[in-house]
């Protein structure tokens, strides 16, 4: 999928989050967007996942130079991010089960062998509720990374995450990302490191200023 953005403004109530942003994510890209926290990284995340509508410009989903309508770029997505939360009264594998309901995992894996590669089949049974910050984010990071979509929104990725989940991170962006457009959200340069473009929101940035409604 391609995502283009032209002349493209979000704001909320009088103050502009960003304005005449202009830009083209390809896939088999890696993309970082930054700036420091309050800026709007994650709000700019959500346009491009669909979830929220530009003030000004456009937004264009394109698959094989077909047109994705807004109310179906859900289905070509994937996202992970602090905001988003896991159903707690499930168990890390009834979360998944119940996810491949609305998203197919990629190369038929199973969810035996997703919760192995996140470190959880100890955890498989247990309620999610009873995780830590470390183990839930594992858990959002492996429904977003195995679903068999063509694009990854990640947010924040490492939060809550120690050496061996950061390990395991740029593992999965390694095996698993290579030919899909991924697209961080990160003041962390760590998360981000190995991002082939770079787009810092402060050159989209504007003072408050009167809106004319």
């Amino acid at each position: 999928m391609q995502i283009t953005l032209q002349n493209a403004g979000k704001r909320f109530s009088r103050e502009w989050i960003f304005r005449n942003l202009n830009y083209s994510f390809s896939p088999g890209i890696k993309y970082a967007i930054t700036g420091p926290n309050g800026s709007g990284k994650s709000t700019l995340l959500q346009v491009l996942s669909g979830s929220l509508v530009l003030n000004e410009g456009t937004s264009e989903w394109l698959i094989n130079d077909t047109n994705i309508q807004p109310d179906k770029v859900h289905l070509y997505i994937s996202i992970a991010a602090p905001y988003f939360e896991l159903i707690e009264e499930m168990t890390a594998k009834e979360f998944l089960f119940f996810h491949s309901n609305f998203k197919k995992y990629i190369s038929h894996f199973s969810v035996e062998y997703i919760l192995q590669e996140a470190g959880l089949s100890h955890a498989a049974n247990k309620q999610i509720r009873f995780f830590s910050s470390g183990m839930k984010q594992r858990l959002k990071l492996a429904q977003a990374v195995f679903s068999d979509v063509p694009v990854i929104l990640l947010d924040e990725p490492c939060t809550n995450l120690d050496t061996s989940g950061f390990d395991l991170y740029y593992k999965w962006v390694e095996n698993y990302c290579k030919n899909r457009l991924l697209i961080i959200s990160s003041n962390d340069k760590n998360e981000y490191s190995f991002c082939d473009r770079e787009i810092s929101l402060q050159d989209y940035k504007f003072k408050k200023s009167p809106v004319i409604i």
